[in-house]
């Protein structure tokens, strides 16, 4: 008897098991009701009256011994497990795991955001599913608006007039509604038109909107931010130029160029020897837009502009093709781990 229970020891003494399975293993074997401890207490009954009291400590101790070794061995695979060991995925990316980075279209954008918030303007969302009325009829589209039209225009019903928004103009309606000047917003977000997509198209795109509306607003007042935000995103040495347009939501409208910051203004392939590059649409908000967004045309005045956020990443980034910034390529999107 005292043989069996020295084995028991030393075997006991050298168990270490490292998972739940071969722990459960040992509880069988040795404490369960057909283990090795429960056979000692049923032989203990063949042992002489005058040794049973020496043998029936050492079996309490190699019981207690068997106990306190099984709940310290739980405890630390318990505690493995909670911190993530001892649960190995072969399928998981090896550790260090590799460091992403801003999508360049968040970059951007969020430049954006960041030098108009200097100036004041708050951000301002909308809906990318969106009615007529805040999308055209609000802003001014003549009802034969080639906008309107399904080779344009993404539409989800007709009756009533649910669309993918074209713009984020639908944004400003939605505010102009909502209060009264002064607003000072600026409205970022993905748009849809009906194109084929190509290096220079596509069927979804970003764009960054931003709206003034107060007493005694002016073009000089828009022509200093369009300069501020020009010199802010491309250097200090950046001009501007403003060219006449339309837009049915601005009167006067103006679409701006600012001198390539690829040639310095002197010509290239980029601007098509030129000096000049298109960045954005503006003008003054048209008083039937304010009107019909319930604002006193005859006591405020108001600026609005708008620009592609691709068309601004590819002048920073130079990136040839649209398609790269969907597409989800690592190779394309490891360029700009280090962009701030």
């Amino acid at each position: 008897m005292r043989q069996k229970i020295q084995a028991l020891k030393a075997q006991l003494a050298e168990l270490a098991p490292e998972t739940a399975e071969a722990l459960e293993e040992m509880r069988l074997k040795y404490l369960s009701k057909k283990g090795a401890l429960n056979a000692l207490f049923a032989d203990f009954k063949l042992v002489p009256n005058e040794e049973k009291k020496e043998v029936g400590a050492l079996i309490n101790e190699l019981k207690q011994l068997a106990t306190d070794k099984y709940n310290e061995l739980k405890e630390r695979l318990e505690s493995r497990k909670q911190k993530g060991e001892g649960n190995l995925d072969l399928s998981r990316t090896a550790f260090p795991f590799p460091m992403g980075s801003r999508h360049p279209l968040n970059i951007v954008r969020d430049e954006v955001i960041n030098i108009f918030s200097r100036l004041g303007f708050n951000v301002a969302e909308g809906p990318e599913i969106e009615d007529d009325w805040h999308v055209f009829e609000s802003l001014n589209f003549a009802d034969d608006h080639p906008a309107r039209d399904m080779q344009d225009t993404f539409f989800v019903s007709h009756t009533p007039e649910i669309v993918l928004r074209t713009h984020t103009s639908s944004v400003q309606s939605r505010v102009m509604e909502q209060g009264q000047p002064p607003i000072r917003i600026i409205c970022p977000g993905r748009v849809y038109r009906n194109e084929a997509i190509s290096a220079r198209a596509h069927c979804f795109f970003h764009q960054v909107e931003a709206l003034y509306i107060d007493e005694n607003v002016s073009f000089a007042d828009l022509r200093q931010v369009l300069m501020h935000f020009a010199q802010e995103m491309f250097g200090t040495e950046t001009k501007i130029r403003l060219r006449p347009s339309f837009f049915p939501f601005t009167e006067p409208s103006a679409e701006m160029d600012i001198s390539c910051n690829i040639c310095g203004g002197e010509g290239c392939g980029f601007c098509k020897h030129t000096g000049w590059v298109e960045i954005l649409g503006c003008g003054m908000v048209d008083p039937a837009v304010l009107d019909a967004c319930g604002i006193d045309s005859k006591k405020y005045t108001g600026y609005a502009l708008g620009m592609g956020i691709e068309r601004i990443t590819n002048l920073k980034y130079r990136v040839s093709d649209l398609r790269l910034f969907s597409e989800n390529d690592l190779k394309f999107l490891r360029q700009f781990t280090a962009a701030h």
